[in-house]
């Protein structure tokens, strides 16, 4: 019986340089492709949705001004880039691992199509979705949600810089909690910044756990894929 299949979205932080907050740092890079490649071959199906915000952020104030559809278009072909980093950095450990675009750059990744990336995943590949859903106006975590959504996944995995979801932002309030678990309805209701609303709605509408938990401590990622408790999951109450 094949083992349980998970999309993981990983932000342009997990790409960046920790002491700036931007561009690619291999380091950076070939630490989280070394914890995705282990649980790989331990016959984990793992998918990737990557961000571009270590690049260029449709709506920061670098965008300012700029027009929102040509904005997001460009935040989309960084999420490429960094899905090429991430490609390379996978195949240096030992991973075999394919690109799937929504938007058409055939000469480096493949077009996404969903049986395809299913077969790659039941093959054992690592599977990158990049370039978001090809359309503006949409964020890389609704990307995750729809992905997984589209090709079966058992869970979201939302790899963040926090160890999880707090009642209130401990950077501001010493008094925060963080929470174990928490449903879809409280997650939206409380802005508690799990992920955008579309992408939570449509993991309520699918049954899709998220498990959003702290990508910087060394071991998270393999203990979030293989499904062991770490940091914060929201669902309708039966785990991610």
């Amino acid at each position: 019986m094949d083992k349980r299949r998970v999309v993981l979205k990983l932000s342009g932080e997990a790409f960046a340089d920790p002491s700036i907050g931007y561009g690619i740092d291999p380091a950076t890079i070939q630490q989280t492709a070394s914890e995705i490649a282990s649980v790989s071959a331990e016959g984990y199906q793992v998918a990737v949705v990557v961000g571009g915000g270590n690049i260029f952020r449709g709506l920061s104030d670098a965008a300012s001004g700029m027009e929102r559809a040509n904005a997001d278009y460009m935040g989309m072909l960084a999420t490429v880039i960094n899905a090429l980093a991430l490609r390379d950095a996978l195949e240096r450990e030992g991973a075999e691992c394919r690109v799937q675009t929504a938007l058409t750059i055939q000469e480096v990744a493949e077009p996404y199509i969903r049986l395809r990336a299913i077969r790659h995943l039941e093959k054992g590949r690592v599977v990158i979705f990049a370039a978001g859903t090809g359309n503006p106006f949409f964020t890389t975590d609704t990307t995750a949600a729809l992905r997984a959504a589209e090709i079966g996944a058992d869970a979201v995995l939302k790899a963040t810089k926090v160890d999880g979801i707090y009642t209130a932002d401990p950077a501001t309030d010493h008094d925060a909690e963080l929470l174990g678990e928490l449903d879809y309805m409280h997650a939206i209701a409380e802005q508690l910044g799990v992920m955008d609303t579309t992408a939570i709605t449509m993991c309520m509408e699918n049954d899709l756990p998220i498990r959003v938990f702290n990508m910087t401590v060394p071991g998270n990622i393999a203990k979030a894929v293989r499904g062991e408790p770490v940091g914060t999951v929201v669902d309708a109450g039966r785990g991610a």
